[in-house]
């Protein structure tokens, strides 16, 4: 229990002291100084999700990081195991990453802010019409080199079970002509889920796969394409 309450306070101060660095990306972005906005928001969020992930004692261990495209934009197809998967991803890939998000998360202050700057795009599943604006833009901002991380079962499996894959989800990636690179995570809902919502250690393994270049998946029928996505990670998973 105390490890969890130190994770929580920890969780909330770390945003409030980059409250500074928050302005100062504000400040870079108006004057138009891109580059220099997109490494200190790197900065900030990959180090804030590593020290999460430590403060809960658990191991990380990443097997693949080869198969990440060196020079294009893409987009990163996982399965969902639990709430850490998204700190676990943002801070042992070494990449910028955005994430497609609920659009609920909108009213945490600070931490919206810095998902607005991370390119994240936020998603109302009531509302097709925002759904359909919020995958185009979130197409312009792969196109634009921003890489993108979809969770396409839709929620958390709070385990290796697995909640069936949603085409929907590749529409973005499509849009985009990006590649896919699929990702495996194994063990993540031990931190959380399996616990009762207390954190406990535990050794994840983050498997990633080869990408999938566009050339391969434009002209497939999604929901069969978003089947063999499917596959390739739970078969992973099951080894």
């Amino acid at each position: 229990m105390f490890r969890t309450i130190i994770w929580f306070i920890y969780f909330w101060y770390y945003l409030i002291i980059t409250y500074p660095s928050l302005l100062k990306v504000k400040k870079l972005q108006k004057a138009g100084q891109t580059e220099q906005m997109n490494e200190l928001v790197f900065k900030i969020s990959s180090n804030w999700a590593k020290k999460l992930v430590r403060l809960s004692g658990s191991t990380i261990r990443v097997n693949g990081k080869g198969n990440l495209p060196e020079k294009n934009s893409f987009v990163i197809v996982s399965n969902h195991q639990g709430n850490f998967d998204i700190p676990i991803l943002l801070g042992f890939l070494e990449r910028p990453l955005g994430f497609i998000s609920k659009v609920e998360v909108k009213k945490m202050p600070i931490i919206r802010d810095w998902m607005f700057y991370m390119n994240c795009v936020f998603i109302d599943r009531k509302d097709r019409r925002q759904g359909i604006r919020a995958i185009n833009q979130g197409a312009e901002n792969i196109k634009n080199g921003s890489n993108i991380v979809i969770f396409p079962e839709g929620t958390r499996s709070k385990g290796i079970k697995k909640n069936p894959f949603k085409s929907g989800s590749f529409k973005l990636a499509q849009k985009a002509e990006a590649s896919i690179v699929p990702v495996a995570i194994n063990g993540s809902f031990k931190i959380m889920e399996k616990n009762g919502f207390i954190i406990k250690p535990a050794d994840v393994t983050v498997t990633i796969l080869p990408e999938i270049q566009p050339k391969d998946y434009m002209n497939k029928d999604l929901k069969e394409f978003a089947s063999e996505v499917e596959q390739l990670i739970f078969k992973t998973l099951e080894k």
